[in-house]
């Protein structure tokens, strides 16, 4: 192929260039030039990776080698993007993409080329065709979905029927491309019925590939037929139809087949499934067995099951509605088949043959098709000649007779096949008409062999029509382009393939002539390969004729020149025939008797009625006699054509990389035929012929920027790129300015490239220079200073060690004088230090022995008085465990009796009345004892008086006394004979000084004492507080497997929330199209539906549960009448089984969930055994009463030396606190059996009540049949208001029994603080002085009385609260009271009235204190749900509103209701309410503020029926004027469980309405968009242009997304939606973008690179930034992007080395391993300097995560929802406060 170069070609062959140079075993081979280029050289120097060259120059043409694109260009989506355009560049692009990439997809302008990858890849799943669906063709990377959206879109948009063409050759993978795009189109389309269509277009395929796919030695389900199916779509595009042409059926492959391949699939299905019972008359074996599939010695293929195949081949035709019975005709005949292979002849002499008398195959192949033996076994040997007078019968030869079996058995066959494609249409004809179809053609590519058949030159006939109207389309597009961008046209030379057509159509051409040889009576194939060499040779240079043979022609096509012998052809041409002229047409005469005889028998069954395929009559015919398939095959090709011209093509060229199947294995000279053949490289050719490179001005500008000056920018800039490419390329004919892009020739781009990186790297070299200058200079400095400092070191050390040499010198005579000194000196003290040592150790050695003397007499006293000690102790702790042993056992004995009686008790339910009679007799006890204490708290301040009045006169009578001695000293003085007595009481004195010494001693020693049994008591604890350590290590265990079982329950109750939320969704979809229906239904004319449906659907919620709503759905179907029931009964039919499905999976789920409580509850009771065994610990504190007798023998003692009435601890005030404090001891041990005994009879409770319900739910059917007069349903009800009731009042007890139980354990610690307390002060008492002592006991009992005190106060304050609460609920009953009474009265009679006096109560209802509640009409209940649901607008009236009012509005008369205990009016509100947010939501569900406007009031409705439920649980928030407005009269559990559904059913629209609105700017925001300019540049793009990166106007933006996403914040905030639901709501909006923006980057190349990962980190924090800006940090929404952000920092971390591997793997955690090779192998340098990832590195990876388990997809499921929740958000606002709008139009109610 010529290449076209720039002007300047010398300097793009100059050092280092790189060309492609012809090589025989890879065909190009690439080569770097060694010198440059000079004109006129002959020979270029290059080098090759095995060594040097010399390339020598064609001396005609001087041609230079092919130049080789620049690496940034390789690996393009699209051909038509690279510079040069030309085989090389084509073949190595397509290499590198499927072998380094792995990816298999490739457009070639308007082609898509795909290759065979032999190996199952996870492209084609439901999440790939999602994120096709709606894109553009060249903003997704190449993909069989990308051409098949672009042709539905074409359809779509242009109103014009679309083509897609599929071709290659045998193996390449034609087939399976054409099914995926027919699952697209079924995928995404969907159908226009109920009766899916798609399933049934899609269930064509298997039955199709077994009746016409086959095992050839290049592929194993290869295609021996072409096919055209047109695919009907209605004008809303939904498939409506389907209709299959096929072309060119390989019959010869049922008679005969190659080494290595098999027959047709079927028959190897028919033998492998012969065991099965339907199939024994057919008499079938193992595929060896028959001549037809025993030839090709191949009967199995590799990981097929032929079984499991015919499997689905019945069920695909049970779908397309071929009966069992057709199907078992079907099987005969093909069974027949077989057995007619089998069928043997004898010879008689050379003319004439016979059958074995009686031989098996042919009796059972009669059997099976119905005919009689001997006119079959005549006619297969005979054979009728018919003449213009009479007929003759002549008998035929063997080998005749084998050609007219095998004859019948290809024409019974192709017939069959007609049938079922007959059938086929049949069940895909639409019923409707239709609007518009895309075409799908799989046929063969073109084909050259050895010897080519007859199949082959019909085939490349075919293929030579295809590629004609492939060129003048291709021509035809790049016309319009020209046009549309007002460039000068130029004729493009192209190849025509006219003359080749000619060759083999026209008049005079090969068919003509091969026909006109069929006909004559004694045609040879010399006859007509003579006519052919006359005609055509030499006067047409298309045909050519061999040089060694006579009997052979070639004709040279587009793709290859084709050699054909006319004996083979001339065989195959006629009806029936095989190899031979003469025995073709024999025999095609001969099998007509055979064929008259099938329709001579009567059709009995459906074997028999497919034989008759055409009319006998026109078979028998004489001028039938010999017929050819030519004017069949040109007919339909004719057709084809036809309508290919007449809708929009789409090609896909299918390509084998090699011959052996290996997988992602390229073949290059494979490769390169194939390419040559499909018309590939023509393409590439008139491309390059034009200006095949084209680019915007912006994108141009943006790309080559760098090759511009300041001032050369101006602000046009299409006359900035105008100005600069004059400057650049001086030659105008390589380049066109057109209205919005550059046109550029083949190698322009490549020129201006090289331009632009050597200006890159220039500037690069010289910031490089001034770098390493930088640096060297530095480095320098820092060695001058380095060496300036070592000199400086050394020049001090010198001198250092100068003075240190002068310092030793003298030290030395220094320490010679003091050593000789010392050694002197030494060798005196160690003479004398002797003397002394041993001295020493002999005075040491006497005191030793008498000080071991002692100690030995002291020993052994201490032993002897330890040990009577231990014998003794011993003793006593013997006698002291049998006693408490027996103890134990006694106390043990009587508590089992008595828990006999408690359990007998606790079965009654008189036990309950007893209970609570017991709690009021504690009440009056307690009461009793506040009373008790209060006297005792009185007679304790007299005390305290008492004892201040003798602590008065004691301190006064002291002061006397010294007054006293004072006047004594006076006296004293006086009189000196008083002297003795006072010395006298001086020794008195002495006396008592001693005996209160002797008395303080005694104490200390009874405190020792205490403290030595104290510390004894403490080490008999420590023994128990093992014991309960290892009781706590077991707590703490099982504490731990609560803990995961709780996290464990809690993932499996999100899963079960997930499931059951996507039940939810699933059921508003089947109800919105049970809407849809009835709708249609009702617009039919003739068939109104009645009212029935209607009054279900309102009545649609009641107090009911929804499983009986679901039962009793299908009785309220069967009223309307049998016309419409006949209408509708399919629908209901599905619908019940749907509503059945999904009772049951309710009914799963809850038993599920039951058995988790169940689980959850035997841990509960596990803990509260461990919670027992810790209350037995408490028994420790029994020890406390050693010390409190120790205490009162201490305070005996003191009251023993003081006065009584002093208030010591042992005082009567101390007592009567020792008192309460055992009967609060006492009072706690009972308070803990109790515990105890209500906790075990609460859990035989709930085992009890758990069977008596399990009974009570019974199977749909029996509820029906014994519901006839409803009284199940009363029972139902009565049971579930009983099991409601019990479950309340268990609920209540356990709660309180809990509170009660926490109270406890608090009183039990406050007792243990006050008993440490006391302690703490008895040791602190004991160490005081006796009047220190006392004034601490008096204080301390004051503040214990005080606390006492407030204690009692609260305890009155709760009471006051108590009585308070008791009287407004009185004057509630007596207003009500009052109003029944006033409601009598207004029913009497007027009379009465007068008569009885008016009463005072009622005054007081007039006064206008609101109680929260709003009264209506039953009448007004229409128009209160039309004002408020279906006419309020969000954007209107509902902004100025307060957040929530309409369903604080609807709260509020559902309270009136319950107040005046109306079920009806409570029923009628609420089933309106929901069925008119229902309506709104329908009519106006793609408006983002009326879904979150009542998705914000629904929650709130369903939060006030909680707040004001009177449930304790949801009323810790309330006011006391709030808890006086709740519910009275209903328990709306169920209810509240419905708006539960509805909101979840509105948060699924509402995420459906965020993603439509967000997914158009998600991808142009997040990945296009170029957020920090610069950072990215530009690449060439080809054909299919891609959205630019560069913002224009209309296109979105990150700022777009963000501006939206505020949007719906503010919206959200405005309508006063719950935080926690405003943050599932940012999560879910953050997964969707994270989600739609990561597949889209692993499905688009070009967004792959380095920069690409740099905008999107960028894009990352931004959101991240608004998340802060929200404060809504916490919702979780950034864990969602995670996946997104990783796979940025994968695009940008280094991607070399084993440690980037590593690195990679543990960084990438939240991608899964296909994700992370597809980033590898998609990422793209988009500069030169950026270097490629190698596939070394990739395998390295995969071997990483080989051990990781994740998900095998690829792409993010951007359509999950995450399982939403609502949690408890009560209102703070009072109800009697709310004030309506007049602008709501709701005058009609009052406020009550």
């Amino acid at each position: 192929m010529a290449q076209p170069f720039p002007c300047s070609t010398q300097e793009l062959f100059s050092y280092y260039a790189r060309v492609w140079i012809p090589d025989p075993e890879e065909v190009w081979k690439s080569a770097e030039l060694l010198k440059d280029y000079k004109p006129g050289d002959k020979v270029l120097q290059l080098r090759l990776e095995e060594g040097k060259l010399e390339y020598c120059l064609d001396p005609k043409t001087k041609e230079l080698p092919p130049l080789r694109n620049p690496d940034i260009l390789v690996g393009e989506n699209d051909l038509t993007a690279l510079s040069y355009l030309h085989e090389p560049a084509v073949l190595h692009n397509l290499k590198v993409r499927f072998i380094d990439s792995k990816l298999i997809y490739t457009y070639c302008g308007i082609v898509l080329v795909a290759i065979n990858p032999y190996e199952q890849l996870p492209i084609y799943g439901e999440d790939i065709i999602n994120a096709y669906s709606g894109q553009n063709m060249g903003d997704m990377d190449p993909h069989i979905f990308a051409v098949a959206e672009e042709a539905y879109k074409q359809m779509a948009r242009d109103e014009r029927n679309q083509s897609i063409i599929v071709s290659g050759e045998s193996g390449a993978g034609k087939t399976v491309s054409a099914k995926y795009a027919m699952r697209y189109f079924a995928t995404v389309s969907g159908s226009a019925s109920e009766a899916n269509v798609e399933e049934k277009v899609l269930a064509s395929n298997p039955i199709m590939e077994s009746i016409g796919n086959a095992k050839t030695t290049r592929n194993d389900n290869s295609s021996r037929f072409g096919k055209y199916i047109e695919i009907g779509f209605d004008k809303r595009y939904r498939i409506i139809g389907a209709n299959m042409r096929t072309y060119l059926l390989e019959k010869s492959r049922v008679v005969f087949q190659a080494e290595e391949e098999r027959n047709y699939h079927i028959f190897y299905q028919l033998c492998a499934s012969a065991a099965l019972p339907e199939f024994k008359t057919l008499r079938l074996g193992n595929a060896n067995f028959f001549h037809y599939t025993k030839q090709g010695g191949s009967p199995m293929i590799d990981g097929v099951d032929d079984a499991k195949e015919m499997v689905n081949t019945r069920q695909a035709c049970t779908l397309l509605g071929i009966s069992d019975s057709y199907q078992m005709g079907i099987f005969r005949i093909l069974a027949g088949i077989l057995h007619l292979g089998n069928v043997e002849f004898a010879s008689r002499d050379s003319d004439s043959c016979t059958v074995p008398p009686k031989h098996e195959p042919l009796t059972i192949f009669c059997d099976l098709m119905g005919v009689e033996y001997e006119e079959m076994s005549h006619w297969l040997c005979h054979r009728k000649l018919a003449t213009a007078t009479e007929t003759y019968i002549k008998p035929i030869s063997k080998l005749h007779a084998i050609n007219a079996r095998d004859a019948l058995a290809k024409h019974i066959y192709a017939n069959l096949f007609n049938w079922i494609v007959d059938h086929v249409n049949k069940a895909l004809h639409a019923t409707v008409k239709q609007h518009s179809f895309i075409g799908v053609l799989d046929i063969y590519g073109f084909e050259t062999f050895e010897i080519n058949s007859f199949e082959q030159f019909c085939i490349n006939y075919a293929n030579e029509k295809l590629q004609q109207q492939f060129n003048m389309h291709v021509f035809k597009l790049e016309q319009e382009e020209y046009m549309k961008e007002q460039i000068p046209w130029t004729l493009i030379d192209f190849y025509d393939n006219q003359p080749c057509i000619n060759l083999i159509e026209a008049k005079m051409g090969v068919l003509d002539l091969l026909d006109e040889e069929c006909k004559m009576p004694k045609g040879s194939d010399d006859s007509w390969a003579q006519k052919l060499y006359n005609t055509h040779l030499n006067k047409c240079a298309l045909f050519e004729k061999p040089r060694m043979s006579n009997k052979a022609f070639i004709i040279k096509h587009f793709a290859d020149k084709v050699r054909t012998f006319p004996a083979v052809l001339l065989s195959c041409w006629c009806v029936g025939g095989d190899p031979g002229a003469a025995a073709g047409r024999d025999w095609a005469v001969a099998s007509l008797p055979l064929l008259s005889s099938f329709r001579s028998v009567p059709a009995s069954t459906p074997g028999q009625e497919l034989c008759r395929a055409r009319d006998t009559h026109e078979l028998l015919t004489p001028s039938h006699a010999v017929t050819t398939d030519h004017p069949f095959f040109r007919n339909s090709l004719h057709l084809l054509m036809e309508t290919l011209n007449a809708t929009t093509p789409h090609y896909v060229r299918c390509i084998k990389p090699n011959d052996f199947k290996f997988p992602f294995t390229f073949d290059e000279k494979r490769a390169v035929q194939q390419l040559r053949a499909c018309g590939v490289l023509e393409t590439i050719r008139i491309s390059a012929a034009g200006f095949p490179s084209r680019w915007t001005y912006q994108e141009f500008f943006s790309r080559y920027r760098v090759l511009m000056k300041q001032k050369d920018v101006l602000g046009d800039r299409k006359q900035t790129c105008k100005n600069v490419l004059e400057k650049l390329i001086q030659d105008k004919d390589k380049y066109q300015f057109g209205k919005t892009k550059i046109f550029f020739r083949a190698g322009q781009v490549a020129y201006l490239e090289k331009i632009r990186a050597d200006k890159l790297r220039a500037a690069c070299i010289r910031i490089q220079k001034t770098i390493r200058g930088w640096l060297m200079r530095k480095k320098y400095m820092r060695m001058r200073r380095a060496a300036i400092t070592i000199q400086r070191h050394v020049r001090g050390y010198q001198a250092r060690c100068y003075a240190t040499f002068l310092r030793r010198t003298r030290a030395a005579i220094t320490i010679q004088k003091f050593q000789r000194m010392y050694v002197v000196r030494k060798r005196y003290r160690c003479m004398r230090d002797a003397t002394i040592a041993l001295q020493a150790l002999l005075r040491g050695y006497m005191v030793r022995n008498k000080y071991q003397m002692m100690l030995r007499e002291h020993k052994c006293v201490v032993l002897q008085k330890h040990v009577r000690g231990w014998l003794a102790r011993r003793r006593y702790r013997r006698t002291l465990r049998a006693i408490v042993y027996l103890q134990c056992c006694y106390r043990r004995m009587m508590a089992k009796r008595e828990l006999k009686k408690l359990k007998i008790e606790a079965r009654s339910v008189e036990r309950y009345k007893k209970l609570h009679i017991g709690l009021e007799n504690k009440i009056m006890q307690l009461q009793r004892k506040i009373d008790e204490q209060n006297k005792e708290y009185k007679s304790l301040l007299e005390k305290m008086n008492s004892l201040e009045l003798t602590y008065s006169t004691e301190t006064e009578k002291l002061r006397s006394d010294v007054e006293r001695l004072r006047m004594s000293e006076e006296e004293a003085k006086n009189a000196t004979n008083r002297v003795l007595s006072l010395q006298e009481e001086i020794a008195k004195l002495r006396k008592e000084l001693h005996q209160t010494q002797s008395e303080k001693k005694s104490i200390e020693e009874r405190a020792d004492k205490y403290k030595h049994e104290t510390e004894q008591a403490c080490m008999g604890s420590q023994g128990w507080n093992s014991h309960f350590g290892s009781l706590l290590s077991v707590a703490e265990s099982m504490e731990k497997k609560l803990v995961e079982e709780t996290k464990q329950l809690e993932l499996d109750l999100n899963d079960e929330r997930l499931r059951y939320q996507n039940l939810l969704n699933e059921f508003s979809r089947l109800e919105e199209r049970y809407d849809d229906l009835k709708d249609e239904m009702n617009l039919m004319p003739g068939h109104k539906r009645t009212d029935s449906t209607h009054s279900s659907n309102e009545s649609e919620y009641t107090f009911s549960s929804e499983i009986t709503e679901a039962e009793d759905l299908p009785l309220r179907m069967e009223e309307p009448s049998e016309k419409k029931a006949a209408l509708d009964m399919s629908l209901f039919l599905k619908l019940q089984k749907r509503v059945s499905e999904l009772e049951q999976e309710k009914q799963s789920l809850q038993d599920e969930l039951d058995r988790k409580e169940e689980q959850a509850l035997l841990l509960i009771l596990v803990c509260a055994e461990l919670e027992y065994e810790s209350l037995k610990r408490q028994e420790l504190e029994s020890e406390n009463k050693k010390l409190k007798n120790e205490l009162n023998e201490l305070q005996k003692a003191l009251t023993e030396t003081r006065a009584p009435e002093v208030t010591a601890p042992g005082a009567p005030a101390y007592r009567v606190l020792l008192d309460q404090l055992t009967s609060v001891s006492e009072e706690l041990e009972v308070r803990k059996e109790e515990v105890l005994i209500l906790r075990s009879q609460l859990v035989s409770q709930k085992e009890a009540i758990q069977p008596k319900v399990n009974p009570t739910v019974q199977s749909p059917q029996d509820y029906h049949m014994l519901n006839e007069d409803g009284e199940l349903w009363l029972a139902y009800e009565g049971l579930k208001q009983a099991n409601r009731l019990l479950e309340s009042q268990l609920q209540s007890q356990k709660k309180s029994h809990e509170n009660e139980l926490e109270s406890l354990r608090g009183e039990i610690q406050s007792l243990k603080e006050e008993n440490n307390r006391q302690q703490q002060l008895l040791a602190q008492n004991l160490q005081l002085p006796p009047e220190a002592r006392i004034e601490a006991s008096l204080q301390h009992e004051i503040t214990r009385l005080t606390n006492e005190n407030l204690d009692l106060m609260e305890q009155l304050e709760k009471q006051d609260k108590t009585v308070r609460k008791l009287k407004k609920q009185l004057k509630v009953f007596a207003k009500k009271i009052g109003e029944l009474e006033v409601g009598q009265m207004e029913n009497t009679s007027p009379g009465q009235i007068i008569d009885e006096p008016i009463r005072p109560v009622n005054i007081p209802r007039k006064e206008k204190d609101f109680q929260g509640m709003l009264e209506y009409k039953k009448e007004d209940e229409q128009k209160l749900v039309k004002n408020l649901i279906l006419e309020l607008k969000p954007r209107g009236v509902a902004v100025n509103l307060i957040p929530g009012l309409p369903a604080y509005i609807l709260f509020m008369c559902v309270r009136h209701a319950d107040y005046l205990n109306d079920d009806q009016k409570v029923r009628s509100l609420l089933t309106s309410t929901i069925n008119g947010i229902k309506k709104v939501l329908k009519k106006r569900g793609d408006d983002f503020e009326t879904v979150s406007f009542w998705l914000s009031n629904t929650c709130r409705f369903l939060h006030c029926l909680k707040q004001y439920s009177g449930e304790e649980g949801f009323m810790k928030h309330n006011t006391p004027r709030q808890n006086e407005h709740c519910l009275t009269n209903f328990d709306l559990a169920e209810y509240r469980q419905v708006l539960s559904d509805l909101a979840i059913q509105i948060y699924q629209q509402l995420v459906r309405v965020l993603e439509n609105i967000l997914q158009p700017m998600i991808v142009s925001g997040m990945l296009e968009h170029e957020t920090i300019q610069g950072v990215s540049g530009v690449k060439p793009t080809g054909l299919r242009k891609r959205t630019s990166s560069i913002a224009d106007e209309g296109t979105y933006t990150l700022d777009s997304i963000i501006r939206q996403l505020n949007s719906f914040h503010s919206v959200m905030c405005q309508h006063g939606m719950d935080p926690e639901l405003i943050k599932q709501v940012v999560k879910q909006m953050f997964y969707i973008i994270g989600a739609i923006t990561l597949n889209n980057l692993l499905l688009r190349k070009d967004m792959c690179s380095w920069s690409k990962g740099m905008q999107i980190r960028y894009n990352v924090s931004q959101l991240e930034e608004w998340l802060r800006d929200k404060n809504l940090m916490n919702s979780g929404a950034k864990e969602t992007l995670e996946p997104l952000i990783q796979a940025a920092q994968l695009l940008q971390v280094k991607k070399k080395t084993d440690e980037d591997a590593e690195a990679i793997c543990s960084m990438c955690n939240a991608l899964t391993t296909a994700q992370i090779v597809k980033v590898l192998n998609l990422y793209t340098p988009v500069n030169e300097f950026e270097e490629r990832v190698l596939v070394s590195f990739i395998r390295t990876i995969q071997v990483r995560l080989r051990d990781r388990k994740d998900s095998p997809q690829l792409l993010m499921d951007a359509k999950h929802i995450f399982p939403v929740t609502f949690p408890f958000n009560p209102s703070s606002l009072a109800l009697e406060t709310i004030q309506i709008p007049a602008s709501l139009g709701l005058g009609f109610i009052s406020r009550v």
